[in-house]
This record gives structure tokens, sequence and C-alpha cells, in this order.
């Protein structure tokens, strides 16, 4: 959806929130077929928030226009002329929080745009808030639907170091790494002084490939870890970091699982992530 009288009516909507229903039509009747009419009529919601920005934002509004569903986009100041804003049949500007970056990680903000503005289902996409579990309670104390995993999935699968002890629990072998996220460069040189090089740094918290880095001299070890940790606190708000040995030319290999929240789950077969 693009918007379609001009320049001067954006214009004019550039430093406010908005409804774009006068320049971007939400009526998809025009459209419709019937794998949409029958899409739309599997969804509960009646209006869908992404808490994020950019293509992935855009991407959720797409989907929530397949299902005939009204949708929401939030942005920082700096993100005003962007495409996800211009693509959604709402758009309500965040408050400042520190960074441009920060606006999309305060959880509090951004349950309060939701709650005053009808917003019964939040997407947040991937990466920011995507597997924090504090930001999925929220969303569940204030009678909104967390589009993800459960609250008690993303607290033991959120934080990587809890989910590499499940494994651990379930016989699944893994290599050297820490058992809990590392605050201090101290804490990764001691790790290093006991299994050797190289090691790969990972955030915590999050994921896409944010806050990592492979070490393979020990020279580089607290520079390299003090910027994952950096990158991570600003990507996902938590500056916690863990460490594994690196496994050179590994095969990554990925199941992905999907479930509707009432018992039914599937998975998506393998993926090769390489």
């Amino acid at each position: 959806m693009n918007p379609t009288n001009g320049n001067k009516k954006l214009t004019s909507l550039l430093y406010k929130n908005e409804t774009h229903d006068d320049i971007l039509p939400s009526d998809t009747n025009s459209w419709k077929d019937s794998t949409h009419e029958s899409l739309a009529r599997l969804c509960p919601f009646k209006k869908i928030m992404a808490a994020n920005r950019g293509e992935i934002a855009v991407r959720i509004g797409r989907a929530a226009t397949e299902l005939n569903v009204r949708f929401a986009s939030i942005y920082a100041f700096e993100d005003r002329n962007s495409a996800h804003r211009w693509d959604s049949d709402e758009s309500y500007l965040l408050p400042a929080s520190g960074t441009p970056v920060g606006a999309y990680l305060n959880i509090e903000n951004i349950i309060n745009v939701a709650k005053e503005n009808g917003v019964d289902a939040i997407h947040p996409g991937y990466g920011f808030l995507s597997e924090s579990a504090e930001f999925a309670q929220a969303c569940k104390d204030a009678g909104i639907t967390f589009v993800g995993p459960s609250v008690e999935n993303l607290q033991t699968f959120g934080d990587k170091t809890k989910a590499r002890e499940l494994a651990i629990s379930a016989g699944v072998s893994v290599v050297p790494g820490t058992s809990k996220p590392l605050t201090t460069s101290e804490e990764a040189v001691a790790f290093v002084e006991e299994y050797g090089l190289p090691i790969m740094i990972k955030a915590a918290k999050g994921g896409g490939g944010k806050g990592m880095r492979v070490v393979n001299k020990k020279e580089d070890l607290i520079p390299l870890f003090n910027a994952a940790s950096s990158e991570a606190l600003a990507a996902f708000g938590d500056g916690g970091c863990f460490v594994e040995r690196y496994v050179r030319n590994a095969k990554h290999v990925e199941v992905q699982v999907i479930g509707d929240g009432k018992g039914n789950v599937v998975h998506l077969w393998e993926r090769d992530c390489r």
C-alpha cells in the first residue's frame, strides 16, 4: 500500500501520530480471493502492531493485510520516513529513549502505545524484543497477545545459556562453554586459559548474528569481548555474553517448530543455515 494523494499530505503527517485511512486504503475486498477470506476467518485479531522497524515490520504488515487485519506500526523519530511507517494503516511515534534503537527496546512505551490504540496483538519480528520474556509478560499483563513463544519458553530459550543447560540435561552433546552469561572480559580470559582458542563469543539474549565474535588470538580477546557485549546491549538491551569453543567449518542445521498455543505443534523439517 502506497500513499496516493501526493507529497503535501505526506509532509503534513511527518511529525505526528496518525491513521492513514485517507491515504492508505484499508478495504481489501476489491482484491481478496477465497484464500484470503479463508485466512481471515482463522485470525482472531482485529489489529496487529509490529514492535520492529524497516523490512521486518513491512513483512509483518504484509501478512496482516493478507489476513484482512488492521496493521499498526511504531517508529523512532529517525525512522519517520521509513517504509514501514507508510505501509501501515496506523503509525505512532515512539518517545525518545536515549538512542534511535533504544526506542524499540522500551517495553513500557511500546505497551502504552498498544493499549492507547486498541491493539490486540503485537508481533515482535526478530531482533530487538523478540526473545524477551519480560516483553512477552508485559503483553500478557496488558491483555495483548504476544505473537511468538510463551513466556515460559522464552525464559528457557531466550537465554542461550539456559537453553544450553537444557540441551545438556537432555543428553545432547555440546562443545565446552560457560554455564551463565559473562559480564566482564576477565571471565572470558579465564575460560580461554582453561579451554584454549579459538572461541566464539555470543550474545546471551537475542539473535540474528548480533553480538557474535570469533577470537583466534589471545590479544584480540578483550577488545572483541567488549565489542560483542556493546553490540548486544545496543541491539537487545542486555550486554551479557557467553563463550564456547569455536568449531571451524561447522554445518549449521536448524529444525523450525511452530505451534498454535492450543497443543497443536508441527516442525518444518530441517534447514541448512550455512
